[in-house]
């Protein structure tokens, strides 16, 4: 029985048919739920196994990316995701997703206590980065990230620079092995901008909870989900994953 994952939209997000569709070519069910329906039906988020924020603006990012929508779910939403999981189900977010699952504090989520620690804000550079960039696996301990070690996905974003409250949680991320995600070269030299685009502390692009249950990351997998899509395959650039393999791995995990 293929898992089933529910993808929220609505109020500027824009990247849930590509989600969808990376799910679907995954081996799972996916369904683009808007957060008012799920928000008057809350029990149907029950049926799920796999909850997606994707990528986009909510609210125009007119207050602080991700905040509105976050709030949202937070004061309509918040037991029920919390409850979702705790049963390890997964959970994902991406770029906006990312930033809506920080201000929720469902990562890092020290102690499983949901206190945003972490945030992301403006890009070094002062502008909307959209380019693609290498990844290394920090820690492959997530369901969401078995088997991997390196990705080379696309990021489009303004705010993607991931700051810590203080350097504690920095230490603890590490620590944990909450550090999923880091920017890096194709070639090993030390990383700057544009490798990492948007100047995020020890170069990160995604962390989770203690669990691993529960990924946010900057790129965008979703958007390379066949090596067609790599911007330079018509030359024969041939990676060994795509972003396609994150969501196989949600799909495994349930097998």
């Amino acid at each position: 029985m293929k898992p089933k994952a529910l993808i929220l939209t609505g109020y500027g997000i824009n990247a849930e048919k590509e989600l969808k569709w990376a799910f679907d070519l995954a081996g799972a069910e996916g369904t683009i739920v808007h957060l008012e329906d799920l928000i008057e039906n809350k029990k149907m988020i029950n049926d799920y196994q796999i909850l997606g924020f994707p990528g986009g603006f909510s609210f125009g990012d007119h207050i602080a990316s991700g905040k509105v929508f976050a709030n949202l779910v937070k004061y309509n939403l918040f037991e029920e995701v919390k409850n979702f999981i705790a049963a390890d189900k997964l959970v994902i977010g991406i770029c906006n997703g990312f930033q809506v699952i920080t201000k929720l504090g469902l990562v890092p989520s020290f102690d499983n206590s949901y206190e945003p620690v972490v945030s992301l804000i403006d890009n070094d550079s002062g502008k909307f980065e959209d380019r693609w960039v290498y990844l290394d696996v920090e820690n492959d301990k997530s369901p969401w990230l078995k088997g991997l070690k390196k990705l080379y996905v696309p990021v489009r974003h303004g705010e993607g620079k991931l700051v810590a409250r203080d350097n504690d949680v920095l230490e603890r991320l590490k620590k944990n092995g909450q550090v999923a995600l880091r920017y890096t070269t194709a070639d090993g030299s030390p990383v700057e901008y544009p490798a990492n685009p948007n100047g995020s502390v020890y170069d990160i692009a995604g962390i989770t909870n203690e669990k691993g249950n529960v990924l946010g990351l900057m790129p965008h997998p979703e958007a390379y989900i066949s090596k067609e899509l790599h911007p330079r395959w018509t030359e024969g650039i041939v990676d060994e994953h795509t972003g396609l393999d994150i969501f196989k791995n949600a799909v495994a995990y349930f097998k």
